[in-house]
């Protein structure tokens, strides 16, 4: 139902952030848990397990592309009511799962329903903000949606040490709920019925192609899927990196959460001057500074034989991340300014393609763990080199 007025901006941005974080929960909290998922399924290789976030991923860039659409055509609740409803039933299979492929299959449900609360979510602050203001939103709900990770690895671990992993599914599956409630007897419809588009996929392909013909959109989705792939890289090999490499135990999730940390502080600040100085100032500064920092420290991980002193690569990591911080609500951003006509569909190719590009980029960084951060502090300078390459292209063909 809806409510008699609309929502305050503190409980729309809070409701958002809510939302948008079982994501990121359902991704960091079951972190501590890949060791023993990967004996419990008896897996022949340790690297394997790291397909427990690949299969969310998957199903999340897959979710997207249904997801946009089908909100401009039937209005943003309806969707993400049945987002939730597909997250359940996946919370409930890899609970259950008794072979390692059913687990997969659960995972990339999850990712599947959680596609909807999240690209929607997109939608309904572009329904009714834009430009800067747009990006302050976005860097407040991004801030709390990261700072989720912070925590969640903690969660995990939590839960691990009273149950098992399973039980981190149930987590999971009740914040599902909590959140379904809140955003169904609170947030009102923001597409109204005339100007909905009529779903087809003649109409889809039409979004599409003109999603794409604009360069400012198709340059920030790439850029952003390459450094979300430097950054999906760090989570498929981060437990084995902090419990396996520099033999951190249960204090896994202390220096996990200090590196998620780092993002949310850089996102709370892009929020207070990117109205001032500007989204592209602020992205192509960060860019560069993620490039360098990140080529620097390569030369010293290899003096350092692939595995230099935990304080240092976790001052590369906390600046790295700073840096990312600023760069995820921006792209986003940038990538929606020109598409706001059509902002679910947009929201969807936007959100798709740039996930589909940091999948396989992300497993290759992870499949190379080699008990050194060689693999995943190349990555990252590779990866940021690379976004800035296209950054920069697409700045040169932009006139605004």
């Amino acid at each position: 139902m809806k409510p008699t007025k609309p929502l305050s901006l503190p409980e729309f941005v809070t409701m958002l952030a809510i939302m948008i974080s079982i994501l990121a929960l359902s991704i960091d909290a079951i972190l501590p848990a890949l060791g023993q998922i990967g004996i419990d399924f008896e897996l022949a290789d340790p690297n394997d397990a790291q397909l427990v976030l690949s299969a969310m991923f998957l199903g999340f860039a897959i979710g997207q592309i249904a997801a946009g659409p089908l909100s401009d055509c039937y209005g943003r609740k309806p969707i993400i009511y049945l987002g939730y409803v597909i997250f359940i039933s996946g919370c409930i299979l890899s609970m259950a799962a008794t072979d390692y492929s059913f687990m997969l299959f659960g995972r990339m449900l999850q990712g599947l329903g959680a596609a909807a609360p999240r690209i929607v979510s997109i939608a309904l602050v572009r329904d009714g903000y834009e430009g800067r203001e747009m990006a302050r939103i976005m860097s407040i709900v991004m801030a709390i949606f990261i700072l989720v990770p912070a925590i969640a690895p903690a969660i995990g671990q939590g839960v691990l040490l009273f149950s098992d992993w399973r039980s981190i599914f149930t987590l999971l599956l009740v914040m599902a709920l909590i959140a379904f409630l809140w955003f169904a007897l609170r947030q009102p419809e923001t597409l109204e019925k005339e100007e909905r588009r009529e779903f087809s996929l003649k109409n889809i392909a039409s979004g599409i192609h003109e999603t794409l013909q604009y360069r400012i959109v198709t340059g920030y989705t790439v850029a952003s899927g390459i450094i979300f792939g430097a950054f999906l890289g760090y989570l498929n090999s981060a437990q084995q990196i902090f419990q396996t490499t520099y033999q951190t135990g249960e204090l896994f999730a202390l220096y996990f959460g200090a590196a998620a940390l780092a993002i949310g502080v850089a996102s709370i600040y892009n929020s207070k001057v990117v109205i001032r100085l500007g989204l592209r100032f602020m992205t192509q500064r960060a860019l560069v500074a993620l490039t360098i920092i990140s080529f620097v420290f390569l030369v010293i991980v290899s003096m350092n034989n692939g595995v230099p002193s935990l304080w240092s690569f976790m001052m590369w990591l906390l600046a790295a991340f700073f840096c990312i911080g600023i760069l995820f609500g921006n792209f986003s951003a940038m990538a929606m300014e020109p598409i706001g006509h059509m902002a679910g569909l947009g929201a969807a190719v936007v959100g798709s393609v740039s996930t589909f590009i940091s999948i396989p980029l992300g497993w290759v960084i992870g499949a190379q763990f080699n008990n050194t951060v060689i693999p995943l502090v190349l990555g990252f300078a590779l990866l940021s080199s690379m976004s800035l390459i296209v950054v920069w292209w697409t700045e040169r063909g932009s006139d605004t």
